[in-house]
């Protein structure tokens, strides 16, 4: 990774303080998904419901919604939490504390070692769109999480999208403002090269658009 790819990512998540996390479900889940990308968190909330397992790795948690809210098969689930913003750690370290999770402070851009843990699924909400570059390199993130997978295993999440979808006037806005502040890198992300990504990195795979949100999944 060069040493200008590396900052954009730090700067990406660096934004995420604990006076924002604090209001991040308001910002982020009520105002942004609902008015600005068209898609309601409940339809993110649904989008977990129907792929998580009770092996789960989150990465790029947020404040842990989504993980608080949804429904597990069982009441111990196994649940592992992965992101490069301690904030977002131990935030919602604290709100799934029932869970007892597991955290990795990790760079999903570079190669990633569990010590051999393996997953049944893996979540990937709100990643994407902050990450630097265009779909195809961001691709690599299937390559270095796919070997924490198990065999049949799910991956699935969501991203904002800027070309091949339907965006409002506002969307638009925020979004060429959110990438120049570096909180977004998506201004190349479309919905064909996503649903290429998608086929070449998974056996079975599904992507839904929702406004100018992508929902995807994909079985290895």
């Amino acid at each position: 990774m060069t040493a200008n790819i590396a900052e954009i990512v730090n700067a990406g998540q660096a934004i995420y303080t604990k006076s924002v996390l604090a209001i991040y479900d308001i910002l982020v889940l009520g105002i942004s998904h609902h008015f600005l990308w068209e898609c309601p968190t409940s339809k993110h909330l649904d989008l977990y419901n129907r792929h998580i397992s009770d092996n789960h790795l989150d990465i790029g948690i947020g404040t842990g919604f989504y993980l608080d809210n949804c429904k597990f098969s069982s009441s111990k689930p196994k649940v592992a939490l992965m992101d490069l913003n301690p904030n977002c750690l131990e935030a919602t370290s604290r709100r799934i504390a029932r869970y007892q999770p597991e955290t990795y402070i990790r760079n999903i851009l570079k190669p990633i070692s569990l010590e051999g843990q393996k997953f049944n699924s893996i979540g990937l909400n709100c990643v994407l769109h902050c990450l630097p570059g265009t779909i195809q390199t961001k691709a690599v993130v299937f390559k270095n999480i796919k070997h924490l997978l198990n065999p049949g295993a799910i991956v699935f999440g969501s991203t904002v999208l800027n070309k091949g979808v339907k965006r409002n006037i506002f969307a638009q806005w925020v979004i060429d403002l959110y990438v120049k502040k570096g909180i977004f890198s998506n201004q190349d992300d479309s919905l064909e090269d996503l649903k290429q990504v998608m086929e070449s990195n998974f056996s079975e795979s599904s992507i839904e658009t929702i406004g100018c949100t992508a929902l995807f999944w994909g079985r290895v």
